[in-house]
């Protein structure tokens, strides 16, 4: 689970606002039956705005850890403006965690630094949001010269009640296992606002090449409390 909520802060970068959630959801998918959290926040300023989210699983029996948190994961994003007509953000993002791959046994998620530009268009009353990234990307002891391309959407219905956003990530990573250098991966999320601060919703994972070879679909139901 990564940048949930990262179109809908164009909107409130055009207001100049911050937006905090946290998010807990349980995955559906195969062997998988576990909790996560996600912690993110957005904050912009006059120099443009910064971005992070902190995700945690909670026990996993495949990962053989039926106490704690068998995955840690985060990513934070800066993006930089020096003009209100600014076409292009550059921007630069750091990616890293830690996953249990056997009880006490642990592996990091690689460093990985990402540097590149980013766009994003709106609909007038900012109902409609899309943001496209490219970025080169460094993963450390794996990729030297690698690349990621990112969208991320956000589309509110019903007076806001109704929120369909996510993102889609496009990369080139070598793994430990499989034989496939390139991989995909997106989030679409739909989310039903009961007030300003509370919805309930869900998320399904989409991806080609990313936890193994091959498309694999993992739904989750969730709740999110906006601060």
């Amino acid at each position: 689970m990564k940048k949930f909520s990262l179109a809908l802060c164009a909107t409130f970068f055009a207001i100049g606002v911050f937006a905090q959630d946290i998010q807990l959801h349980y995955d559906l998918g195969k062997d998988r039956k576990l909790f996560t959290s996600t912690v993110e926040m957005f904050r912009p300023d006059k120099y443009g705005s910064t971005f992070f989210f902190i995700d945690m699983d909670y026990s996993s029996n495949p990962r053989d850890v039926d106490n704690g948190v068998s995955l840690a994961y985060w990513e934070i994003a800066r993006a930089f403006k020096w003009s209100e007509s600014q076409f292009l953000m550059p921007r630069v993002e750091y990616n890293g965690g830690t996953m249990s791959v056997g009880g006490t046994n642990f592996i990091p998620i690689e460093n990985c630094w990402l540097a590149g530009v980013e766009h994003t268009w709106a609909s007038s009353d900012f109902s409609k949001i899309l943001t496209l990234q490219t970025n080169y990307k460094y993963i450390k002891d794996k990729e030297d010269v690698s690349f990621q391309l990112t969208a991320v959407w956000t589309v509110k219905l019903l007076k806001d009640k109704l929120v369909f956003d996510g993102f889609a990530d496009f990369w080139k990573e070598d793994m430990y296992w499989g034989t496939k250098k390139f991989r995909f991966l997106t989030e679409p999320q739909i989310w039903y606002n009961f007030c300003s601060h509370f919805a309930a919703g869900s998320e399904i994972e989409i991806s080609s090449n990313f936890a193994e070879d091959g498309v694999q679909v993992n739904p989750t139901l969730a709740v999110k409390y906006t601060f």
